[in-house]
């Protein structure tokens, strides 16, 4: 396993084509996001993807978000029409931060991903080092939580080596994360968002936001 230091505010650009070549070759890495710790794949390498559900021992039937590098990514892999203007409010005014939102799935997310829910979780994370190398790969990366399923995440890159040595590939060290609360997660292919999960932005903030009435 491979272990690489990194300024997560200012990442050296030759470590992340390192990191980068690891994910192209089908390598799992454990990264440092605004929240906590997540594991990345390169999300059309259908082998990592099942590697992570793996090293998580995580139910195939589960859902994994993914994260891209800008606002213009989204329509790559949501359809203009899955983007309800109370979304592209949330999205204008919440992104890049702690908010995955939940779309309908295009015919270019891998179905692994969106395990029977045909929707995926999308996220533009508020971390340098995450947006770099999401645009140094050119694809979106897993951002799932580092850690075995239903353990607590974490945001120390001594607990996650002590937990994921021996089933990753490689580590991302950038010290202790912000950890906190988790992002929240808004499913926002209906008529109005619906609050799965209230994380580091509340559930009054998304409400302010989308003017959604019905949260």
């Amino acid at each position: 396993m491979q272990i690489f230091k990194i300024d997560q505010s200012n990442p050296d650009p030759e470590i992340i084509l390192e990191i980068t070549d690891l994910l192209r070759t089908g390598g799992v890495i454990a990264f440092p996001t605004d929240t906590f710790y997540g594991l990345g794949v390169d999300i059309f390498n259908y082998t990592a993807i099942e590697k992570v559900f793996k090293i998580k021992e995580r139910m195939y039937e589960k859902p994994i978000l993914i994260l891209i590098s800008d606002k213009t990514g989204l329509t790559q892999y949501v359809s203009k029409k899955d983007i309800p203007p109370y979304a592209q409010t949330l999205v204008d005014k919440l992104w890049p931060g702690p908010l995955t939102l939940i779309f309908n799935a295009s015919e270019s997310i891998p179905r692994i991903l969106t395990g029977t829910t045909g929707k995926i979780g999308i996220r533009l994370p508020d971390h340098t080092f995450c947006r770099r190398l999401v645009r140094n790969l050119g694809r979106p990366i897993t951002a799932t939580s580092a850690n075995i399923s239903n353990m607590p995440s974490m945001n120390n890159p001594e607990e996650v080596l002590k937990t994921l040595k021996d089933r990753i590939d490689g580590l991302v060290d950038g010290g202790v994360t912000k950890g906190g609360l988790e992002s929240t997660v808004v499913d926002v292919t209906g008529n109005e968002p619906a609050v799965l999960r209230e994380g580091a932005i509340s559930l009054a903030r998304i409400k302010e936001v989308s003017g959604g009435e019905g949260i």
